[in-house]
């Protein structure tokens, strides 16, 4: 199961968003687990050195060809952390997923990004939104998920402003927050596997 986690948008959570996902696989026992960082910034490679996860292979894969290698040698999960802006890599990724989580966040000109994302999606892949980061109980957050409900996007995950999105490499993996990307895992395998 190929799993890309995109958005054109930089800062939204794909990094904490993909190593959380990659971890969520190897305690669900859905290994091999393969970590893919193709950011040149290699946050998701820096923060599974700095706390490496038993049951999760990080390969850092910054070209189109190396994402690609990556995708093709996959036997149980792989989970993609693409870059913002590398508009080659991203589709490289995104054509041979079997899901696309999109992180995002409440507000602003968050839906004008997501909307480029899905774009780049071939229409046969399953995608669905994780709005990161959220404010529980927000009128911003309640307008979100309405938005994309209406718009039949799907929201796969709710993630809480204190799960640590921006903390990146230096945050350790939050048990509430594994759990909510639990769910996520779980949607995105069910909508991949149709």
């Amino acid at each position: 199961m190929n799993i890309v986690v995109g958005n054109v948008k930089g800062g939204v959570g794909k990094t904490t968003t993909a190593v959380y996902l990659a971890v969520a696989a190897a305690v669900r026992g859905r290994g091999p687990v393969v970590l893919v960082d193709s950011d040149p910034q290699g946050s998701a490679a820096e923060w599974l050195e700095q706390a490496p996860v038993e049951g999760v292979e990080l390969i850092e894969a910054p070209s189109e060809r190396t994402v690609i290698r990556a995708l093709a040698a996959s036997e149980g999960v792989t989970v993609v952390d693409t870059p913002p802006g590398d508009e080659r890599i991203v589709r490289a990724a995104l054509r041979r997923a079997d899901a696309v989580v999109i992180p995002t966040r409440a507000g602003g000109v968050e839906p004008s990004r997501v909307l480029t994302t899905l774009e780049m999606t071939p229409e046969d892949i399953a995608c669905g939104i994780v709005v990161c980061a959220a404010r529980l109980g927000t009128n911003d957050l309640e307008a979100t998920v309405e938005d994309w409900s209406t718009a039949k996007v799907p929201v796969w995950g709710i993630i809480p402003e204190r799960v640590g999105i921006a903390a990146g490499p230096a945050a350790r993996i939050y048990r509430e927050g594994l759990e909510a990307y639990q769910d996520v895992l779980r949607r995105a395998m069910r909508a991949g596997a149709r």
